[in-house]
């Protein structure tokens, strides 16, 4: 009798179960790779908005933030349609230099003329005897003093004692002072101040128009302050 064949002897081998891979860890160092990246950049985007705000920009950003410093008084008048009409200036290529032409009186009483609906004429500062400077017309608006540089000047009327119009020395160090701060704070040249007479021959500033080499030296005091 034939042996009996089991049927398991027929059967085909059964194959081991495929191993399952082990989970892949994530590589380390994918994400400090990138944070070493950004940091750098995030400091440069902050280092460069904090260079922006205290520069102030362009000079059109700066003139319209008005930041003048502590020594100015800024006593800013009514816009009245004449003295200060609130047009805005053009941008700023110089500082235009002026004397009052009312021997003896103060900045007070030039800045409480010029705010008065009838006055037509302005300046943005007024330099006192004693060496005050006060604002009266914000740095971005025209102010009535220079013409028709109006639109491209910052203006600056300075008192003095008698008809000479030689300043006092208070007042000229003021003005050396103002004007060297003005010509870094719109970033132009120190060399770009003119007189009123540059403008349209009038004799002012008087004493800057009769001694050509006093207004040199002043030039140089500015640029070299």
């Amino acid at each position: 009798m034939p042996a009996t064949i089991s049927p398991r002897s027929h059967a085909a081998p059964k194959r081991a179960a495929p191993r399952r891979k082990a989970p892949q860890r994530r590589r380390k160092g994918k994400k400090p790779d990138l944070i070493r990246i950004l940091i750098p950049v995030l400091a440069l985007v902050v280092v460069v908005g904090i260079v922006v705000n205290l520069t102030g920009g362009d000079q059109m950003t700066k003139l319209a933030r008005d930041r003048t410093p502590y020594w100015v008084d800024k006593q800013i008048i009514a816009i009245n349609g004449t003295g200060r009409r609130g047009e805005k200036i053009e941008g700023v290529t110089d500082i235009a230099i002026h004397y009052t032409g009312n021997p003896g009186t103060t900045a007070q009483q030039n800045h409480d003329f010029y705010d008065q609906p009838e006055t037509e004429v302005s300046s943005h500062f007024l330099i006192g005897l004693e060496g005050e400077v006060i604002q009266c017309i914000p740095l971005d608006e025209k102010s009535s003093a220079t013409n028709q540089r109006n639109n491209d000047t910052l203006s600056i009327e300075v008192c003095h004692p008698d008809a000479t119009g030689q300043f006092t020395q208070a007042s000229y160090d003021a003005l050396v002072r103002l004007t060297a701060w003005l010509c870094d704070y719109c970033d132009i040249g120190r060399d770009r101040v003119i007189r009123h007479y540059d403008v349209t021959e009038k004799l002012c500033p008087l004493y800057f128009v009769d001694h050509p080499e006093a207004w040199e030296q002043f030039k140089a005091d500015v640029a070299a302050y």
